[in-house]
């Protein structure tokens, strides 16, 4: 027997109509790359996303055709966001950051159809058009007045195009499982990968954000995603914050740590999102200037672990709590939440961070379990580690155009890739990536776990660790650190940092510093160029 309730389809555009509705107000704040800060709200995104999407109409965009964007946080972007998908066509995000030749790939495995560029991408795109054989025209993220001068002949004006428009247009219905949006894996080793997620599976997962054990965004926040929109969707902050009216703060090119404070603090940012990487240039501009938060209560950090000295900087120097997240690109992205339990309340407060550190525990709709190489699940006992393997209704089931074969067994589960550990409160624990774990003398050492502790010496800014061959032991642990401007830390004092808090097999037998580290268009430690560059690498106890 069937349940007696209409049949109505998640769709995206419902998130916008509703925001535009009952939201309608709340305002989107952007740091634009013309210079000026502009304002707008969801009543009018709402409108002039309808207008994009009429416009898209006219230019013979179908259902189901890519749309690509290279484009910062801003609100054209979030226009776009909701404009594509909502008219049934799937919005296509690609990371700037990636080499030239990688973003010719996709643009073109992907067949888009129309590429929006914001004016900083338009000389990449002059440099890669004759590569891009099916791409109709390229529409630059602008007014008349800023548009470039350029040798392309096939540039749109963003804002002629849609204020062309009327916006007298009713989204359409459709299927909820149709394509929305398209993301490509950062593609450390061969092609990327596209992940295809689809109108149900994005409104579900926006759900998850919304809720307290997830990100807990609602109408009172004002959130800055410092996580680009062409990374993981902003992991679904533009579609969580339209359901739940949250005033967006977006922040554009300038990604400074003096640039993210400012608009912090002008526009009352409550929670923000991004990777470590990007903290560390804000808390070093907090610090330097003896500033603080006066409306930030919390951070979600994600996209690589946090190390234990950030994430204390926030609680205890600031007052800002820590909100450890993990997920994937295949996951749309959220997984796992590092939110506290009401039984933790009274703990220490070194203890919370204990806690803080692990990456969470699942949210609804995520299932995780760790199983041996055999495919055996692993007991949840936070000390077992095994591959992290997940499912659930926004978690990929294969990658576009069938790359990659088969992602999932017979039982829809998925392998992360990552090597971790289940507690008995349900608390994962990323120990490593499948490829990234040490294996010397017969024992395993979590590259993340010394790399933790080396960011944690003073003066180290930075640390990655990887494997070097070793005669004796197979492999041994390798420090490469960035100091600290104008501190002298040598390889004696990260060594007798790291005695106080790992064990002795598991301390590096040397440590190397470097101007910079290499990392991922998405700002993960690269760890395959390290691996590369050090091959040869002779360890003083080898």
């Amino acid at each position: 027997m069937l349940g007696l309730i209409q049949d109505r389809p998640l769709l995206i555009s419902s998130l916008i109509e509703y925001a535009g509705t009952y939201h309608g107000d709340v305002e989107i704040v952007s740091r634009t790359v013309e210079g000026p800060i502009h304002r707008t709200n969801y009543r009018n995104v709402n409108s002039r996303a309808k207008k994009l999407a009429q416009a898209l109409g006219k230019l013979g965009v179908e259902l189901g055709d890519r749309i690509g964007t290279l484009a910062w946080n801003g609100y054209r972007h979030v226009e776009i966001y909701f404009g594509v998908s909502g008219m049934g066509a799937v919005c296509h995000t690609i990371n700037p950051r990636l080499f030239p030749e990688q973003i010719a790939y996709i643009a073109n495995h992907a067949e888009d159809k129309y590429i929006f560029v914001d004016l900083t991408f338009v000389p990449l795109i002059e440099a890669l058009a004759k590569e891009l054989p099916n791409v109709k025209g390229f529409v630059v993220m602008t007014d008349e007045a800023h548009m470039p001068e350029s040798s392309l002949d096939n540039l749109i004006c963003y804002e002629t195009l849609v204020e062309a428009e009327d916006g007298d247009y009713e989204w359409p219905v459709f299927d909820e499982n149709t394509a929305s949006s398209l993301c490509y894996t950062s593609g450390t080793t061969g092609n990327p990968k596209g992940v295809l997620y689809s109108n149900r599976s994005t409104v579900l997962h926006s759900f998850c954000v919304c809720t307290n054990d997830g990100l807990g965004v609602c109408n009172r926040d004002s959130i800055l995603p410092v996580v680009p929109m062409f990374h993981a969707n902003a992991w679904g902050i533009p579609y969580a914050a339209a359901m739940s009216g949250a005033k967006m703060v977006m922040p554009g090119a300038a990604m400074d740590g003096a640039s993210i404070y400012e608009l912090m603090e002008a526009e009352g940012v409550t929670l923000s999102a991004g990777v470590p990487t990007v903290w560390l240039m804000l808390l070093g501009h907090v610090k330097e200037n003896n500033l603080k938060f006066s409306s930030m209560n919390r951070t979600v950090i994600g996209g690589s672990a946090a190390p234990r000295s950030m994430i204390e900087t926030f609680v205890n120097d600031y007052g800002v709590n820590v909100v450890h997240a993990w997920g994937m690109t295949e996951m749309s992205p959220l997984g796992t939440t590092g939110n506290l339990l009401k039984k933790h309340d009274d703990l220490p407060e070194d203890e919370k961070i204990d806690i803080r550190l692990k990456q969470g525990r699942a949210v609804f709709g995520v299932d995780l379990k760790i199983a041996d190489d055999d495919g055996n699940e692993l007991p949840r006992d936070g000390v077992a580690f095994g591959r992290l393997m997940v499912r659930g209704p926004w978690i990929t089931s294969g990658y576009f155009r069938g790359e990659g074969g088969d992602v999932i067994d017979d039982e829809m589960w998925f392998d992360t890739g990552d090597v971790a550990t289940l507690d008995p409160d349900g608390y994962m624990q990323i120990t490593d990536r499948s490829k990234d774990v040490i294996k010397s003398g017969g024992e395993w050492i979590s590259s993340i776990d010394v790399e933790n502790e080396a960011i944690g010496c003073p003066g180290v800014v930075e640390a990655a660790v990887i494997a070097v061959p070793h005669p004796k032991w197979d492999e041994r642990p390798l420090v490469i650190a960035v100091k600290e401007e104008d501190h002298p830390v040598t390889r004696e004092e990260v060594i007798a940092h790291l005695e106080s808090t790992l064990a002795k097999w598991q301390l590096p037998d040397d440590v190397v510093f470097v101007d910079e580290l290499p990392h991922t268009a998405t700002g993960k430690l690269l760890k395959t160029k390290l691996r590369e560059e050090y091959k040869d690498y002779k360890l003083p106890t080898a």
